[in-house]
């Protein structure tokens, strides 16, 4: 048995189909094939049932390929340690974001972390937290950005800041005149929500599936765009809740619709999470320090006091 095998087998497994994998692992396909069947041979048991289409793992199979997972993962990590020790900062690293973080925060720090660490190739996938979290255990992406705590046993957590939310009131709403907004004053029947829905609790908002109940409703929304809530506020459907980051950049007339809450101000907790087996820590670490610098910067430049919901408790 060789690590190679086994990079083989989770090549397999990930795509279901012996053709694909060998593109993946740059080798031919009847190399894979053989190497897949010696070790099969080695070990006594069909990893695979080739009989169906596509191929399937078989019950010994996806007992193998977890353990493989966690081989190949520790295998990696002799190569992690040489690079700590040499302080070398680079090579690919797969870095998911959900879609409410990407577009504000990716260029607030891409272009600062490409030129600080050019020898690091991110690969940027845009992901719902579901997508992210399987990705990670899968090992198919080394971190990511999102919003947390998730309190997920194989993942770790490292917080980069607390976003504010901001009441984004159309003029003859009912808090427009408001200079700042108290959460219970909320309504949810009024608030235009995202397709995940947020909700406010205990003075903190979180970013949390909702129950609302639509039957009545005149009209019931799924979107994943800002933009979209907000040209509905403008056209008098309600209000909504836009993360502090989104709105530096509105145009003047709609950043006039905009409240703030008095403070302790509800706010998300945005994390870098990342596997639990600790690879690449060394970028996880130079993602955090950059983040977290330029958040701090944007912030401080606008004035805003962000708190920790703990600090909100308090």
């Amino acid at each position: 048995m060789t690590i190679t095998q086994l990079h083989y087998v989770l090549a397999v497994a990930e795509h279901q189909n012996f053709t694909k994998a060998a593109q993946k692992v740059f080798v031919t396909q009847p190399t894979l094939s053989m190497q897949i069947q010696k070790l099969e041979e080695e070990l006594e048991v069909q990893i695979f049932d080739r009989s169906k289409k596509p191929i399937e793992l078989t019950e010994v199979g996806k007992k193998i390929v977890f353990q493989a997972r966690n081989i190949v993962n520790e295998s990696d990590r002799i190569q992690d340690i040489v690079d700590q020790q040499k302080g070398f900062i680079g090579g690919e690293f797969r870095l998911g974001i959900i879609p409410t973080i990407m577009p504000t925060l990716l260029p607030m720090f891409l272009t600062n972390f490409i030129k600080k660490y050019p020898k690091v190739k991110l690969k940027i996938e845009e992901l719902h937290t579901e997508a992210i979290i399987e990705k990670l255990q899968d090992g198919h992406l080394d971190a990511a950005i999102a919003a947390t705590p998730l309190e997920h046993e194989t993942i770790k957590e490292r917080v980069l800041y607390y976003e504010p939310f901001v009441a984004y009131t159309p003029p003859g709403h009912r808090l427009s005149k408001e200079q700042k907004i108290k959460p219970e004053e909320l309504d949810v029947d009024d608030i235009l929500l995202l397709e995940d829905g947020h909700c406010f609790k205990e003075g903190i908002l979180n970013i949390c599936k909702t129950n609302k109940d639509t039957d009545n409703a005149s009209f019931q929304l799924e979107s994943g765009s800002f933009e979209t809530l907000i040209k509905l506020a403008n056209e008098g459907l309600g209000m909504t809740l836009l993360p502090y980051l989104h709105t530096l950049e509105l145009p003047e007339k709609e950043s006039n619709n905009l409240r703030m809450f008095e403070e302790p101000s509800p706010a998300r907790e945005v994390s870098l999470i990342y596997n639990k087996s600790e690879l690449k820590m060394q970028i996880i670490e130079a993602l955090q320090q950059i983040i977290s610098g330029v958040v701090r910067g944007a912030v401080a430049f606008n004035n805003v006091k962000i708190v920790s919901p703990l600090q909100q408790k308090n």
